[in-house]
């Protein structure tokens, strides 16, 4: 599913309980410098990212100061977060002219310990190459690093290295809980694109060998991953940046499926299988 671009007003995009992707949750809370947002979210955990702007966070008896450092954009530095318990009042106070704020959700039921993660704690994956069209770099914001101290949620960024190219290919799936092979993790994606008039396609093959659907994705686009095979590409000329939230239904540890068709394609790309270690 793709949702266009938006005010949504720092309402969330995707709702506790949604019936696409039920295992998730989603909201980009705009602010100006003194304003605060408070939130709290029953059943599930979340992780506070910002996309630009420096915000404090308050949340479990927890004060995290001056989370963020990106001015521009999701270009300009390293991410950072705040780990927000299940069922855990949390209030984020922006402390720069202005903030745009990630809000990712995992549905859970036990309630941990709220931590930060700062730049120098993220763990980094760089995959792919030029002449495959598949160089990217990931950087985990909750990621295996994390594994004890989280229960289902998976948070990230992917950036392109370069301009143009694919990414998520081989294609891969996780909608089904079948373990050792595959596990069920809900997935939305928000992309940003540099220059923000860029764009690009958004595949979604719900089986093997049987055409499927794309969607045009812009500059702010939200896509809701539910089921099938799920490569992305931009745009020749084009950096592309896609912010990643997922939520496993028995486990935190996603076990990709990667499509029969293409699977060959593992062994053409370097550093394939270090990318999907990384998601655990």
């Amino acid at each position: 599913m793709h949702i266009p671009p938006f005010d949504n007003q720092n309402q969330p995009i995707v709702d506790l309980g949604h019936d696409l992707v039920p295992l998730n949750y989603f909201n980009i809370v705009k602010l100006t410098e003194g304003q605060s947002f408070d939130y709290r979210t029953p059943g599930y955990e979340t992780c506070i990212v910002p996309a630009t702007g420096t915000v404090t966070v308050e949340t479990g008896g927890e004060v995290f100061e001056d989370i963020g450092n990106r001015t521009v954009d999701v270009w300009g530095g390293e991410p950072e977060g705040v780990y927000v318990p299940t069922d855990t009042g949390a209030r984020f106070t922006c402390h720069t002219e202005t903030a745009e704020v990630f809000i990712a959700g995992a549905k859970y039921d036990e309630v941990l310990k709220p931590f930060a993660v700062r730049s120098d704690e993220l763990d980094l994956v760089q995959y792919g190459s030029d002449d495959t069209k598949t160089h990217r770099k990931i950087k985990h914001i909750l990621g295996a690093n994390y594994h004890d101290r989280v229960g289902r949620l998976l948070v990230s960024e992917l950036f392109t290295v370069g301009q143009g190219g694919w990414s998520g290919f081989p294609s891969h799936k996780h909608d089904t809980d079948r373990l050792p092979d595959e596990t069920r993790h809900d997935e939305t994606y928000n992309f940003r694109f540099r220059p923000n008039h860029g764009s690009g396609v958004q595949m979604l093959q719900r089986a093997d060998n049987e055409p499927g659907d794309a969607y045009h994705i812009m500059d702010g686009s939200t896509i809701l991953i539910d089921k099938g095979y799920h490569p992305c590409a931009v745009l020749p000329g084009y950096e592309m940046y896609y912010f990643t939230i997922l939520g496993g239904l028995s486990q935190r540890s996603l076990k990709q499926y990667f499509q029969p068709t293409h699977a060959d394609q593992l062994h053409t790309i370097p550093g394939i299988m270090d990318m999907v270690a990384k998601f655990k």
